[in-house]
């Protein structure tokens, strides 16, 4: 798989995760990086899926997958 950058703007970095916005359920999903650009999801790298904040009220899932260093380590 081909590296993607980080979605923030001006981020150099590689992405390690992907956050995705539930807005029905008022929920931000942040998982290991999909295996392909979704449209509708942003590609963070380390520090930014680790500093990731959610609008107040709304519940924030993050997804780890064992064994991998990355985000949240």
């Amino acid at each position: 798989m081909l590296s993607r950058p980080c979605s923030r703007v001006a981020c150099p970095r590689d992405a390690v995760a992907t956050l995705t916005y539930v807005y029905a359920d008022s929920m931000a999903v942040l998982g290991p990086l999909s295996l392909s650009h979704e449209p509708h999801s942003y590609d963070l790298c380390a520090i930014h899926a680790e500093r990731m904040s959610a609008p107040q009220g709304w519940q924030v899932v993050r997804h780890e997958v064992f064994g991998e260093v990355g985000y949240g380590a």
